[in-house]
């Protein structure tokens, strides 16, 4: 799908949609005025005649009268006109196209007179997301089910401008629906040495990248990622992702560790059929940090930043870790495995591990679908955050809140901390049934040094069988992505 701004246009075309802009509870103004005067009062028609308010994410869709030269007519609610900004014209955008996505016409033009160029480019940005689609395993489709916008035209008055806008937005796009694609894929076709590749592609990005096979991360005594994946045929592997971008290369950097479980039965404590088949989405933390890898470097940031990803599968296999197995850290700590599908956390425990050992970055962030204790604690919505750091934990909820990925802080009290102590090792990897999401965090703390940490709990964001949110359909939604790049954007660069 073609994206392109420019200037008004007398003619939409016979197949075209044209979406304008309504304020919540406001008399029509702007282009919405001029094209009602032009339809003899259709649009204030409509509106007298339903339930149309201009709420944001509110459409009001009908047939183009015949003096207009397009197919459909699109009313976009963008709320309450004092709180017009950057946020509602990206879900104006996104909901203008899905609602007409299907409906047959090929060009969708929304009409943006006297809008800022970063607006444009947001808008713009919000029908990027909304237009997200993974079908490259549908052979059978019939075209009617297809998307049939080939083109978006965005009518403002300085294409130039808002193309310009529009190209940092673009990049931070491609981000994330590259993360969504990392998440969407079966893990026939996305399993660890694949993924590895794919992250090796982004080279081209000026991104460096290194990956470390079983051989290696044996020899750097990763006994507890490597018992992950041990009863895998897959052969697990580490992928350290570097961006260099501050004016002095070897300046100390930041880091990103993602979970990247490409499928997570369970291993010997064997999971229920029922929703097993979602648990390709268990490396969405490894895709999110991809994408902000991805982020950064399309836009040339200012900042050094790392990125780690544990790439593992987790089997059932007569070679497949036990419950009862006690394995040994990177750190030297030593684990007392009591449940073989609380994995998650010992792939971090080695990745944190490692990243801090060779990096010595300023703070480090980990993103995991780690909990199902976090869906219960916080719904469908709304990442965990776990921090040993205010100041990290501040800028996390600051950049969550301009991002669109929305956190919310979790408590880590040090009375939970027996929980997961163990009779026979250092620690066991789950504590009792409550609190679940909080004795996860107190685990992975204990491979945190004096570093500023944060974990994420992505489990409740990183997919949305049935989302309701206009920029995300349905399935992946690259939560983590935006969050990471405005924190850096807003905070750490140079």
């Amino acid at each position: 799908m073609k994206i392109e701004f420019v200037a008004a246009e007398a003619e939409a075309g016979a197949k075209a949609a044209i979406a304008v802009l309504a304020p919540e509870n406001t008399p029509l103004a702007g282009a919405a005025a001029i094209l009602d005067a032009a339809t003899g009062g259709a649009l204030q028609r409509a509106i007298d005649g339903g339930r149309f308010t201009g709420a944001k994410g509110q459409t009001l869709d009908i047939v183009a009268p015949h003096n207009v030269d397009a197919a459909r007519v699109i009313l976009v609610g963008s709320g309450p006109s004092g709180s017009f900004g950057a946020e509602a014209i990206e879900v104006a955008g996104a909901q203008a196209y899905q609602t007409v996505k299907t409906s047959g016409a090929d060009v969708l033009v929304l009409k943006l007179p006297a809008t800022s160029a970063e607006l444009a480019a947001a808008a713009a940005f919000g029908v990027r997301l909304a237009a997200y689609r993974f079908d490259r395993y549908r052979t059978t489709e019939k075209p009617e089910k297809k998307p049939s916008i080939k083109k978006v035209r965005l009518e403002v008055d300085d294409p130039k401008a808002a193309t310009k806008a529009f190209k940092r937005l673009a990049g931070l796009a491609d981000a994330v629906i590259f993360s969504r694609d990392l998440v969407s894929e079966p893990a026939n076709i996305l399993y660890p040495e694949e993924f590895a590749r794919r992250v090796k592609g982004l080279t081209g990005l000026g991104l460096e990248v290194e990956i470390l096979g079983e051989k290696e991360m044996k020899k750097l005594g990763m006994g507890a990622l490597l018992g992950v994946g041990q009863g895998s045929v897959r052969e697990s592997q580490l992928a350290v992702i570097q961006w260099k971008g501050a004016k002095d290369p070897n300046a100390q950097p930041i880091a990103f560790v993602g979970k990247g479980v490409c499928f997570d039965t369970g291993g010997i404590s064997l999971k229920p059929a029922d929703g097993m088949e979602e648990m390709i989405t268990d490396m969405g933390g490894a895709a999110a940090v991809t994408g902000a890898m991805y982020a950064l470097a399309a836009r040339k940031a200012k900042v050094n930043a790392v990125g780690i990803l544990g790439l593992v599968e987790n089997m059932p296999d007569g070679n497949a870790q036990r419950p009862g197995d006690v394995v040994t850290t990177m750190s030297g700590q030593t684990v007392e495995v009591i449940n073989t599908d609380a994995e998650g956390r010992l792939v971090l425990a080695d990745a944190i591990w490692y990243c801090q050992q060779r990096f010595k970055p300023k703070f480090l962030i980990d993103l995991a679908t780690l909990t199902g204790a976090i869906i219960v604690s916080l719904g469908k919505d709304i990442g965990g955050l776990f921090s040993n750091n205010d100041e990290l934990a501040d800028k996390l909820l600051a950049a969550s809140k301009t991002s669109g990925d929305a956190l919310w802080r979790m408590p880590m009290p040090p009375q939970y901390e027996h929980n997961i102590d163990s009779p026979v090792a250092d620690m066991k990897n789950v504590g009792p049934r409550y609190g679940g999401s909080i004795t996860a965090a107190l685990f992975i703390q204990r491979f945190v040094k004096d570093t500023p940490w944060a974990h994420l709990d992505i489990a409740s964001t990183a997919w949305k069988p049935n989302s309701t949110v206009p920029t995300i359909p349905s399935g992946a939604t690259g939560f983590g992505v935006r969050l990471l790049d405005r924190l850096v954007a807003d905070t750490y660069e140079e």
